[in-house]
């Protein structure tokens, strides 16, 4: 469950920096950029901090 929500969350996060950046200013991608490097480091460290949100939050794995 909680991983369904971790891709559901970045993926949001992505979309949404996408359209900023269209609508807004360019400088909205860097918000895109911060999410993908976050989810590249926690594929080999293992550590995510939305997942320790979630546990705070009493999610299941």
């Amino acid at each position: 469950m909680r991983e369904r929500i971790v891709r559901a969350v970045a993926g949001t996060i992505v979309l949404a920096s996408v359209i900023l950046t269209y609508t807004v200013s360019i400088n909205w991608l860097w918000l895109g950029v911060f999410v993908g490097l976050n989810l590249l480091q926690s594929s080999f460290t293992k550590f995510c901090p939305l997942e320790k949100i979630l546990d705070a939050a009493g999610v299941k794995k």
